[in-house]
């Protein structure tokens, strides 16, 4: 029986008070369920009416259950019981989150880095098979990675054919290509459902139960709440806390997510890349900050911050009481349920944010230009940008034009300084980090000092895989962001076969293209470059210690 709870505290819990009723009497709940596409105004009617799949995705998955089931024993049977995952964004992070929670292992490629690419093709191959996610069918990431594991494959004497399973949309040109290539089986996921809505959908759903997922029980949990989230009530939790998202007045567009004992793992990074691809466009949008629950943007009170806290399903929430841990002063929304209900409250939650915003939450109009901007590089492959100057094992150098105010830097802190003090009060800082993910870990703890230094929101990106999420608010959002790029040198580079360029070339580029389009849109961007990737992880650490002290001191 899935449980469902829920808060509002503060400015989220006058958010509800302010919008429930007309959304209640507007029967916008029912709405939703019915795919009604008028709900977030004509010009958004012809992509809504493409993209309200997701509504009924419970239902439509159900049959794919069987499927999964049948080719994970086939595959055990044949000793193949390690399962990676090629995607991007919201193919890979779903996935990512259903089975830790799980506890069960996958293996997620969502990176162009030599070093990550290389660790996973050598890792247990006799025992691999690996599971192509892409729902356009033409994702490079996605093409790459394949490319590297077939060859890999046939290196080792391995039919790659009976190694490799793809989740695309019908008609895709890589639902064609897999089939001509007789891949092992192609699964085809529902085309009316947009990528960052697609977790309990084929894309979700395969990768997660060849690993060993219980599936069923996730798409029944997830049923089971959209039944709750159909009604028109003020009592649903879904219609609440899209008032919360969207609905505060004046806007806190700050969403910081906090896990307070969910014992779901790391959805806060699934419902990032939800929220802010969906809202951040047209000069607007909400932005979706990880933290934990010492993190200064939850203890710091910023005008402009939401804390959404996501509480173990025990926990004592009520729907109109003053919330969890007994914060009646605070401004936060404390939600609790398992996974499937989750997915499904917040996927509801955002088109409901959405609506309010006035944005269509189901398109993502500045996605493009980084992917256009990195195939540009790649075609023209111009000489490197000297760095303005070296600081022990990091590069500095700067994607703006007119850079006066990083003028006179000539250490890592005093870059920072610069970068962070164009952060208007309203601001953020974007860390973006270029690197290979699980070999790196340790770099995000910079996230919370560079929070206290600045007083201001820091969300923290591994590239390339926030391009196709995150990346959307950073240039379609409100222009208040800064930008901290992330790079590093590779011990070696890794060929792509049958393309005319490296996984570093790629990398490299995309990080780049990304940097341009930003600094192209206004936004400051300091970028380092980390000439020996260990060295330069601890010296930046140091540095941002350093910052955050003086900062604590002040």
């Amino acid at each position: 029986m899935t449980t469902l709870a829920f808060a509002a505290t503060g400015a989220a819990r006058a958010a509800g008070t302010a919008h429930l009723p007309t959304l209640v009497a507007e029967r916008i709940a029912s709405r939703i369920f019915a795919k009604d596409a008028t709900l977030w105004g004509p010009d958004a009617e012809s992509e809504s009416a493409i993209r309200l799949g997701w509504v009924s995705a419970p239902e439509v998955s159900a049959p794919l259950v069987a499927d999964i089931e049948a080719l994970r024993l086939e595959l055990a049977a044949e000793g193949v019981t390690h399962i990676v995952l090629c995607g991007m964004g919201g193919s890979s992070l779903a996935p990512e989150v259903i089975t830790a929670t799980a506890g069960v292992e996958l293996t997620v490629l969502d990176s162009t880095d030599p070093d990550q690419v290389r660790a996973a093709v050598s890792d247990r191959l006799a025992q691999t098979a690996i599971v192509v996610s892409s729902k356009s069918g033409s994702t490079l990431e996605t093409d790459s990675q394949r490319r590297i594991f077939e060859q890999e494959f046939a290196a080792a004497g391995i039919d790659a054919r009976r190694r490799i399973i793809v989740v695309t949309d019908p008609g895709s040109p890589l639902d064609a290509s897999a089939r001509a290539a007789g891949y092992r089986k192609v699964f085809n996921a529902d085309p009316n459902v947009g990528g960052r809505y697609s977790a309990l959908t084929a894309f979700g759903l395969v990768p997660s139960g060849l690993a060993g997922v219980d599936v069923r029980a996730l798409l029944d949990s997830a049923e089971e709440a959209a039944e709750i989230l159909r009604e028109d009530a003020a009592e649903n939790i879904g219609l609440a806390l899209g008032a919360a998202l969207g609905g505060t007045a004046p806007l806190r567009d700050k969403i910081v997510i906090v896990d307070e004992g969910s014992g779901i793992v790391g959805f806060a990074d699934w419902a990032e890349q939800l929220i802010a691809e969906s809202t951040g466009k047209l000069g607007t949008g909400l932005l979706p900050v990880v933290a934990g629950p010492d993190s200064p943007e939850v203890t710091g009170g910023a005008p402009d911050v939401l804390t959404a806290r996501l509480v173990a399903a025990d926990a004592d929430v009520e729907l109109g009481e003053n919330g969890a841990n007994g914060e009646s002063g605070s401004n936060s929304v404390s939600i609790a349920g398992d996974l499937g209900a989750q997915l499904m409250v917040w996927e509801f939650a955002t088109v409901v944010a959405g609506r309010l915003l006035g944005i269509n939450p189901f398109d993502q109009p500045d996605v493009e230009a980084a992917k256009v901007a990195a195939r540009g590089l790649l075609d023209a492959t111009p000489a490197p940008t000297p760095a303005l100057f070296t600081d022990g094992a990091v590069e500095v150098r700067t994607a703006n034009d007119d850079a006066g105010w990083l003028a006179g830097a000539t250490t890592v802190a005093q870059a920072l300084e610069a970068v962070t003090g164009r952060l208007p009060a309203n601001g953020y800082l974007s860390v973006q980090a270029y690197l290979d993910r699980p070999a790196n870990p340790s770099l995000a703890d910079v996230r919370d000092p560079l929070a206290a230094a600045t007083g201001r929101p820091v969300t923290f990106g591994w590239g390339p895989r926030f391009l196709h999420s995150t990346g959307q608010f950073h240039k379609g959002g409100p222009a208040v962001g800064v930008f901290l790029q992330i790079t590093g040198s590779t011990a070696a580079d890794l060929p792509i076969p049958e393309r005319p360029f490296t996984f570093g070339e790629l990398i490299a580029a995309q990080a780049a293209g990304d940097a341009r389009v930003l600094a192209d849109h206004g936004r400051p961007v300091l970028r380092l470059h980390f000439t020996d990737v260990a060295a330069g992880v601890e010296q930046l650490k140091t540095v941002v210690a350093a910052l955050a002290g003086r900062h604590t001191d002040a």
